[in-house]
């Protein structure tokens, strides 16, 4: 009797270490489901360096919104927060966002003609190219920019009607071949665009140009988008989420590439 009694016991034992195991075992394996898409997103681009990805579109096209979804995905593949920086054009320092204001809202005392508009937006970008850029790429950050080069060539180049081949002496001339690795253009027709924005409290000297200005701005983007194979085109004429999730699709397909 009391061997079955001793027998008893240590089957029980047996059963409550197994038992134990198959309990670890069990969590160890639901920890490693919930992180696999995580692990394996991060081996996709575990061999990627730094990248520079520019949003770029008309007034209204939801380039702020873009940019924070650019960055959660970017987070999705274990490229963290720290590592992302945000710029914008023209400005993103100190001294390019004076030459911003100064765009934007111009001078009480004076017009500024297109020319010397042309010639401070490139030098605000050279600014922010040399200064702030390229010395975060050098660090193995991403930057995500809010318009870069592709913004002169349809404004200035589209709006306000420069030749397009004296834009690409400027570029040349004063950037190189420095460019974007990517360049997400949203799309938007231009009363769309800017019924969004009716509702601001002050609009800027572009915000308050013509129907025909935008036109003529989507009309050289469309060009410049088909002439470019870095650039991913989004319909931006649609819902909020439907943009979200075309560039959520359209930035994991490149980051896979």
């Amino acid at each position: 009797m009391i061997k079955l009694i001793q027998e008893a016991i240590l089957l029980k034992l047996k059963c409550h270490y197994i038992l134990q195991i198959l309990v670890y075992r069990i969590l160890k394996n639901k920890l490693l489901l919930a992180n696999f898409d995580f692990i394996k997103k991060c081996i996709v681009i575990k061999n990627m360096n730094s990248k520079f990805i520019v949003l770029e579109g008309l007034e209204g096209a939801g380039k702020t919104t873009a940019c924070n979804t650019v960055m959660n995905t970017l987070n999705e593949y274990g490229i963290c927060s720290k590592n992302i920086i945000f710029t914008r054009e023209p400005g993103g320092t100190p001294l390019a966002e004076k030459i911003r204001q100064l765009i934007k809202y111009g001078l009480k005392e004076e017009k500024i003609i297109d020319k010397v508009e042309l010639l401070m937006i490139y030098a605000a970008r050279v600014q922010l190219v040399e200064t702030v850029i390229k010395p975060a790429l050098v660090q193995g950050k991403w930057v995500i920019g809010d318009r870069h080069d592709l913004s002169s060539q349809a404004y200035q180049g589209g709006g306000r009607e420069f030749d397009k081949n004296l834009i690409y002496l400027l570029k040349n001339l004063l950037l190189g071949n420095f460019s974007p690795d990517l360049t997400i253009y949203l799309d938007v027709e231009p009363k769309i665009g800017l019924n969004r924005i009716s509702s601001r409290q002050e609009l800027d000297i572009f915000e308050k140009e013509s129907l025909n200005f935008f036109n003529k701005i989507r009309n050289r983007y469309l060009e410049l988008v088909t002439e470019n194979n870095n650039v991913l085109f989004i319909d931006a004429n649609q819902s909020l989420n439907y943009v979200t999730d075309k560039i959520k699709e359209s930035l994991t397909h490149w980051l896979k590439d």
